[in-house]
């Protein structure tokens, strides 16, 4: 094979391998609790399952791992990824822990290293990270409240992660679209906690 022959190949050879890692599809594996489970509404009707037809209608060839499980807190969910990183290996973890964490009154530092801990295994395992903040009712007191809601701006700027910085925006000040126990969205809620995640996690799959 001439040495002109040999660089074609070499160059078409790279360009296949080129095309397919960039055509590859991804995996977007979602870590969080009741919010994310779609507790109280029917299967299909949160705002994961709307992201996964949010995906195929933009064209953006992810699948989605919901991972989610109602009443998790981050200690659950630190002990839970590692094999769900090893079993997945996702593109993309978007972080949605900590609310039962607070609801529980439970101590912000232990939350805020269990975060930390489940930001770095995302990045030792070549996946981006999207957190995603939350905010507790003002009767656990607002210096705990305003420290909570803190923790996540704190975190997404020590560790470089974009951060969503409320779930609930637009849907917290409207307590017609949550369930009876006031803590839960309803369905009709579902849409527009997609909106507040969307765009922080389409620059992701797109870089």
């Amino acid at each position: 094979m001439s040495n002109r022959l040999l660089r074609w190949f070499a160059a078409w050879a790279l360009a296949l391998f080129a095309t397919c890692a960039y055509s590859a599809p991804k995996t977007v594996l979602v870590l969080g609790d009741s919010l994310s489970a779609e507790y109280g509404i029917m299967r299909g009707q949160g705002w994961v399952p709307l992201l996964e037809k949010r995906l195929q209608s933009e064209r953006i060839d992810a699948g989605i791992v919901n991972a989610s499980v109602s009443g998790e807190t981050t200690s659950g969910g630190k002990a839970r990824l590692p094999a769900l990183l090893g079993q997945h290996r996702p593109s993309v973890v978007v972080i949605e822990l900590g609310g039962n964490d607070g609801l529980r009154g439970l101590p912000l530092s232990a939350a805020e290293a269990n975060l930390r801990a489940m930001i770095a295994e995302s990045l030792k395992a070549n996946a981006k990270v999207l957190l995603v903040g939350m905010q507790i009712p003002p009767n656990y007191g607002r210096d705990y409240a305003e420290k909570f809601a803190g923790m996540y701006r704190k975190l997404s700027q020590e560790t470089k992660v974009p951060l969503v910085p409320f779930l609930l925006e637009g849907v917290a000040s409207r307590p017609d679209l949550f369930q009876a126990d006031r803590i839960h969205p309803l369905a009709e809620a579902q849409p527009l906690m997609l909106e507040n995640i969307w765009p922080h996690l389409k620059q992701l799959l797109m870089r």
